[in-house]
């Protein structure tokens, strides 16, 4: 039987306006008996629909931040938006979990300073799982992330395991660094770093993964910094879409095919929900204690309903839980490796001092 869990969702997130987010949050309700949430936003829209539904309560907040707004700056100064009050939610543990579409960098801010991390992760990171072609892959991080140190993509490999372990059923993900080839010598000393320390701290690591072969579905997890994620999903985003509009141009251009179009409609409309961003509803936060989901902007009410509906099983699994034990398990592994190697240093030293002095004497 499915536990039951509460969830807040951020109505005035989104560009759609409060009613598309209502809408979804409906649609979750009806998809999922036992979730329950808490909508957070002005009165005037979350009291109506809380009144008119069992599983549904409302959290006031008086403020809203808005998307061109300096996204920590907002989250320091507005205590009352949306955003701010539905991680405040989780951090007091009166909700499982948190789905917005609003600003992300005030998501990643909120999150990050007000529900906080988990002890031991260093930077929280974004996942976005991909439609690839054999099975759905996590590239992470897409975007939390511009700058990142090599150890960070350690963390972010097992927080990605993590998930899709707890979420997808991938038994023993096998992880793979974006690079420009798969020689463990190929990409810069960022990457050639990267791929030392994976090598040796994450049993799953595959070995890297070129550009080419992400969307074939060959790694459950791939890694990378978030500024190179965010733009290879942009870029994946992009192209499906401009795909879509050569095929309509393509099936619409003469009578003939527009009857063959007939003929193919159905199963370009199941291929167009799979590539759909829509269908997967949100990004995970991974590294902070809760299930923090953040939608698109442009997220319709069947993304908010499938971002909702992520945030209740990514609660109910507590990946945050099995994040804080494998990056707890995995820094002290990192410890451990580098004492090994201290004193491996420390006895080669000590050996050619030893060398040295024997042959002084002779």
């Amino acid at each position: 039987m499915t536990t039951p869990v509460t969830i807040a969702v951020d109505v005035m997130g989104g560009d759609r306006g409060p009613e598309v987010v209502l809408r979804g949050a409906l649609q979750a309700l009806e998809a999922d008996p036992q979730l329950h949430v808490v909508l957070v936003g002005p009165a005037e829209h979350v009291e109506p629909f809380a009144a008119a539904h069992d599983r549904a309560r409302a959290q006031v907040a008086t403020e809203v931040i808005e998307m061109g707004e300096h996204p920590a700056g907002a989250v320091r100064a507005k205590k009352d938006s949306s955003i701010v009050v539905g991680c405040r939610l989780v951090k007091e543990g009166a909700v499982a979990g948190f789905f917005s579409a609003g600003s992300t960098g005030a998501c990643l801010a909120a999150a990050t300073l007000v529900v906080g991390r988990v002890k031991g992760v260093k930077r929280p990171a974004l996942g976005q799982i991909l439609p690839a072609y054999a099975r759905p892959t996590m590239l992470i991080d897409v975007g939390a992330n511009a700058d990142c140190k090599p150890e960070y993509l350690v963390q972010f490999a097992q927080m990605g395991v993590a998930y899709m372990e707890a979420l997808m059923g991938v038994a023993r993900p096998r992880v793979g660094l974006l690079n420009i080839g798969s020689e463990d010598t190929k990409g810069d000393a960022f990457a050639q770093e990267a791929y030392g320390l994976l090598s040796k701290q994450v049993p799953q690591f595959a070995g890297n993964c070129e550009g080419g072969n992400l969307m074939a579905g060959d790694f459950d997890v791939v890694v990378t910094d978030g500024f190179t994620g965010n733009v290879c999903l942009k870029t994946i985003e992009g192209t499906a879409k401009t795909l879509f509009k050569y095929v309509k141009d393509g099936l619409m251009s003469t009578a003939l095919s527009k009857v063959g179009a007939l003929l193919v409609k159905g199963s370009l409309g199941e291929l167009k929900e799979k590539l759909s961003p829509d269908t997967y509803g949100g990004t995970p936060l991974l590294g902070v204690k809760g299930a923090v989901i953040v939608g698109h902007g442009s997220s319709n009410e069947t993304a908010v309903k499938n971002g909702i509906l992520v945030a209740a099983e990514t609660a109910r699994a507590d990946v945050a839980g099995i994040i804080a034990s494998l990056v707890g398990a995995g820094a002290a592994k990192a410890s451990a490796n580098k004492t090994a190697d201290a004193t491996s240093d420390h006895i080669d030293n000590a050996a050619q001092k030893g060398e040295a002095s024997a042959s002084d004497a002779q």
